[in-house]
């Protein structure tokens, strides 16, 4: 992930829209209660928390645990088109799609590997509850097909063998998934190549949280990039955007992906969270990930729009 680091560290000095407001960050790092990070149930931040897609982990054999996180991780995107998804009250985006999926696995189990290869919008949008002509649902159909196709050539159709193929290094699980388009997250900034790699780390890290695997190299993953963690940062005063930039996320217009303001906006949010660590390094970027996405699901923090992209990324 050094490239990655370094990449975002280059970002945040040339940055014409993002800024990091540096000489807070000290007391903000040692504001935040990252002692109990791994200690929350992430199914506490949604208004129904029995949708909490971890609910049922302790009692689940390991393959299926396996094939829940990586089936969710490859159509764990969307936020761009969150806002027109039909959601239960009081439920989030993710939490929609993570609650149907669990019901799936609950009720009928997991897709075979085949069976993913194989997945059409209706189907997915038929488990998600959503409408089967909605642009997200054949993104995601197209992910999964992808992803159960990788799986069955590479890994004999085992959900855990990719896991285990990883040696023990979520960074090789990362780089490994990143591959596959149904993972793929590489971003441009004029001569740069990003590498954010958002939804291929946050499945090494579901894993290693669900017992599926251990990884000893935990600590080198980054903070997963996303269009929240960057929203929380600058709503306690940690990131500045430019004003128009503000004014247009606050009119809800869409932010292109990979656009200088899109990515200023990742990769400037994931090199603060690299200078939170150096102020407290009590702790490692999924820590500090965890913490600040269970922040932003705050009413304070969801009553101000954040920025919106319609991609595959995130």
């Amino acid at each position: 992930m050094h490239e990655l680091r370094a990449a975002c560290a280059t970002v945040a000095q040339r940055a014409r829209h993002v800024w990091i407001v540096r000489d807070q960050i000290p007391l903000y790092a040692a504001s935040l209660p990252l002692d109990t990070a791994t200690a929350v149930d992430p199914g506490e931040a949604d208004a129904d928390a029995d949708a909490s897609a971890d609910a049922h982990a302790a009692q689940a054999p390991r393959e299926q645990l396996a094939a829940f996180w990586l089936t969710l991780d490859a159509i764990n995107f969307g936020s761009g088109w969150f806002p027109t998804l039909r959601k239960p009250a009081g439920r989030s985006g993710y939490f929609t799609i993570a609650g149907g999926l669990r019901r799936r696995f609950d009720e009928a189990g997991p897709w075979s590997a085949g069976e993913l290869a194989a997945m059409d919008a209706a189907t997915i949008a038929n488990t998600l509850g959503q409408e089967a002509d909605h642009e997200l649902m054949a993104l995601f159909a197209q992910s999964l097909r992808d992803f159960g196709t990788h799986v069955t050539d590479e890994h004999g159709g085992r959900f855990a063998a990719v896991a285990d193929a990883a040696g023990g290094s979520a960074v090789a699980l990362a780089r490994h998934l990143g591959g596959w388009a149904s993972f793929a997250d590489m971003s441009k900034y004029a001569e740069l190549t990003i590498p954010f790699l958002k939804r291929a780390q946050i499945a090494a890290a579901d894993l290693a949280r669900a017992g599926v695997a251990v990884f000893a190299d935990l600590g080198s993953l980054t903070m997963f990039a996303d269009n929240l963690v960057p929203h929380v940062l600058r709503l306690d005063g940690i990131l500045q955007f430019d004003p128009e930039l503000v004014a247009r996320i606050d009119r809800g217009e869409l932010i292109e992906h990979d656009s200088p303001e899109e990515v200023e906006i990742r990769a400037c949010a994931l090199h603060t969270v690299e200078l939170m660590l150096t102020a407290a390094p009590r702790c490692d970027a999924v820590d500090v990930d965890e913490v600040l996405w269970r922040r932003g699901q705050d009413r304070r923090y969801k009553a101000v729009p954040r920025h919106r992209s319609r991609c595959t990324a995130y």
